[in-house]
């Protein structure tokens, strides 16, 4: 009798409280599917098809949701498979929230399983660059030949032209900070100098 009573009180509750009381009654007896088809609500939809092992509906359901899953939507797209975008929710998450020690957990993970990209190089730490020039051929020809104007007999970086420039660190350092100076005057991000008050 009393278990009757129960649960015809139940099933008024869940009729006073409608489909989201019965999706919250079906998540807490461990039936996630069957609350993910009751929910409307696209963020806790997308948790519950999540843990009902629907990978595809929960990213579709947190894609949905916006913003305020965008952790989420990090895990979902890790789990269907979509790791450089995983990834980039997961930098999303550490840019709003540089403290979330779970987020750079779950993004270094999501990064071990990205394959790196590895460029062509010359075996010298450099990147591999293809010479326009023909062996023996002059340099002047092939630029002119792929339509860029080059001067001739402009002045060229020799030994002769280096050994001319001042070799005055302080100089230099001067001129600098004189022009950075400058700058931050030029953007009223410094006060202009003032005369003698007195």
């Amino acid at each position: 009798m009393i278990r009757l009573v129960l649960a015809a009180s139940g099933l008024v509750l869940i009729a006073i409280g409608g489909l989201a009381s019965l999706a919250k009654l079906a998540l807490v007896l461990g039936l996630p599917g069957l609350a993910a088809t009751l929910l409307s609500d696209p963020a806790i939809r997308g948790v519950a098809a999540y843990q009902a092992g629907d990978f595809p509906a929960a990213d579709d359901a947190f894609r949905t949701a916006g913003r305020g899953s965008t952790y989420n939507r990090g895990l979902s797209l890790a789990m269907t498979g979509d790791l450089a975008l995983s990834r980039a929710y997961f930098d999303a998450v550490l840019f709003a929230n540089p403290a979330d020690s779970q987020a750079r957990d779950n993004r270094n993970t999501v990064n071990a399983l990205i394959p790196p990209v590895i460029g062509i190089g010359n075996e010298a730490g450099r990147i591999a660059a293809k010479a326009i020039a023909e062996a023996g051929g002059s340099p002047v020809e092939a630029t002119m030949r792929l339509g860029r104007q080059l001067v001739m007999g402009g002045r060229s970086a020799d030994a002769a032209w280096l050994a001319g420039l001042p070799d005055d660190a302080g100089d230099f350092l001067r001129l600098r900070l004189e022009a950075e100076h400058q700058r931050r005057l030029s953007l009223g991000l410094t006060a202009p100098e003032k005369g003698d008050p007195w």
